[in-house]
């Protein structure tokens, strides 16, 4: 119980700047980020993403240098996502299992920065190898195979496990993938590597300049609903987090981020562990194209929304304003 107005004025701890910062609740810090990046061939290029403004595809030595960034602004991790060319996309993706693949030299690259000075979190699924743009195996009929991609998906995760990769994100959306995946860790020497598991990803309309970034979008053969989760389910995402977590995952996410954060906070109040969402491509384009417009100030807008990621319980975001956040945070 609290004091009646007048006594109780909640205004007064709103008076001065220092008052509002001894009582605020929720902070957010360069340690809370996660810097997703994408690979490509080549030496000295940066290749603009148009539907993702600010965002580019970076080679080797260009990944090197963002590595060295992050460091000085005091992002802990990076996200890693490659764009593979066409002539080494198949029907089963069997680039993903190539031990000198982009995905495999980036990591190698960043390792040769930085050395630990930031973790590697690298993504598990097949559509940025696949000539059809789905995330798995496909049948005759265009379905997604479970059993088979998961094969799949532990050969991928053991080849970047023994790169260096510190995360394995799995992002496919197939069951008993984690189990599969931890297990084949365990059984060649990969105890300390984590999981985050994407345990909540829905089929959604905001990934489309991803796909642009990862060159998956003109190649994709329907969608993705057989496998990534309706937008009106929540039960169902509690199901899928308690799999995951049974399975073996350190730590699970929901994607997309801002859509989704009544799931954050269902999450986390039921199962108590590290959270994490992803603030996706479409959220990323829509705060640019608002500030572009002139509709709200864009560093408001971006420590405004990340913020919300927190208060709903997020442990961290992976958030392609990464870079921009941490500066403003350092002021």
């Amino acid at each position: 119980m609290t004091a009646a107005y007048p006594h109780a004025r909640l205004r007064r701890t709103r008076t001065s700047a220092w008052s509002r910062a001894l009582h605020r609740e929720t902070m957010l810090t360069p340690a809370d980020l996660i810097w997703p990046l994408f690979v490509t061939d080549g030496t000295g290029v940066e290749d603009p993403i148009a539907s993702l403004p600010g965002v580019s595809r970076w080679s080797l030595d260009g990944i090197a240098d963002r590595a060295r960034e992050a460091v000085a602004l005091g992002i802990p991790c990076l996200a890693l996502f490659p764009h593979t060319q066409p002539d080494r996309r198949s029907a089963r993706g069997e680039e993903a299992l190539n031990p000198d693949n982009l995905m495999c030299r980036a990591i190698r690259a960043i390792r040769d920065a930085v050395g630990d000075g930031v973790g590697v979190l690298t993504d598990v699924a097949l559509d940025p190898y696949t000539s059809h743009g789905q995330d798995g195996v496909i049948d005759d009929a265009g379905y997604v195979l479970n059993d088979e991609t998961v094969e799949v998906l532990v050969g991928q995760s053991l080849n970047q496990a023994a790169a260096g990769a510190d995360i394995i994100a799995p992002s496919d959306m197939m069951d008993g993938r984690i189990a599969a995946i931890r297990a084949a860790l365990e059984g060649q020497g990969h105890a300390n590597i984590q999981i985050m598991a994407y345990a909540a990803k829905y089929a959604s309309a905001f990934y489309g300049p991803f796909r642009d970034a990862v060159g998956s979008r003109g190649l994709l053969k329907g969608d993705k609903k057989t496998y990534q989760m309706d937008p009106g389910n929540s039960e169902e995402a509690l199901r899928e987090v308690a799999l995951d977590l049974a399975e073996g995952a350190d730590s699970v996410m929901v994607k997309p981020g801002l859509p989704y954060l009544d799931i954050v906070r269902r999450v986390k109040e039921r199962f108590e562990v590290p959270v994490f969402a992803y603030q996706v491509s479409g959220e990323y384009a829509m705060i640019e194209a608002a500030a572009a417009a002139g509709a709200g100030d864009r560093d408001a807008l971006v420590l405004e929304t990340l913020l919300a990621f927190k208060r709903a319980g997020c442990s961290g975001v992976l958030t392609y304003h990464a870079a921009h956040a941490a500066r403003l945070l350092h002021g």
